[in-house]
């Protein structure tokens, strides 16, 4: 008899979403330990190594036992693990709300259609602009999102390119968020007022809550 699928797991915990399309909603989130980028501002740097091993049984056993119907599944970047793949539809199955944060750097292909994707489209001020995959963004859907971190005025300039050229929120909703540390989320708003873009302003609302407290 095979073993069960495990992933590497940092933390299971529930908390308001703070970001994408269901902002405020009670949530679980299964972060996933490893990544294989090193965008310079990232809050989850904790994650990128340690964590600890759970079978699929024990995750969903979990994720019950937190009594919410929303999942988000994070990272660093869960789509590194092959079982995030088991993972997934699971949850599905099991009746979950499931959406994934995911860089813009990996494979969509195997995730499976009824998980909302939230794909986040590196800047140049992230440091890993080169490992974006615009070959995927077809496999978005207009439940899908897509979502710029940005930094500053250039790295603003470069997204506004990029969602007017690629035609972006035709596809999907296209999300603009300040890099928290680095530009005022007001600024932010109006360069996105002053040029009417068809994206949608966000807050990391948990940031506002709990600043930068692991597991909320």
């Amino acid at each position: 008899m095979a073993s069960e699928s495990r992933l590497k797991l940092t933390e299971i915990f529930r908390s308001l979403q703070g970001e994408a399309d269901s902002v405020g909603i009670p949530t679980v989130f299964i972060r996933l330990t490893g990544c294989p980028l090193r965008c310079h501002y990232c809050d989850t740097a904790y994650a990128f190594h340690g964590g600890a091993w759970w079978s699929l049984t024990n995750i969903l056993a979990r994720v019950r036992e937190l009594e919410v119907s929303h999942v988000c599944v994070t990272g660093g970047e869960p789509l590194a693990q092959p079982a995030v793949f088991e993972l997934m539809p699971a949850l599905c199955d099991a009746g979950y709300r499931v959406s994934l944060e995911t860089s813009g750097a990996m494979s969509l292909e195997r995730v499976d259609p009824r998980v909302i994707k939230v794909v986040d489209i590196k800047t140049p001020g992230s440091g890993e602009e080169s490992r974006n995959r615009y070959d995927e963004l077809p496999r978005l859907t207009p439940t899908d999102l897509i979502k710029f971190v940005i930094t500053h005025r250039a790295d603003y300039e470069w997204s506004r390119a990029q969602v007017r050229e690629r035609a972006l929120d035709a596809r999907c909703t296209v999300l603009f968020s300040s890099s928290h540390a680095e530009l005022s989320a007001r600024q932010l708003a109006d360069w996105i007022l002053e040029d009417r873009l068809p994206v949608r302003f966000q807050i990391q609302l948990h940031k506002y809550l709990w600043g930068d407290v692991p597991g909320k």
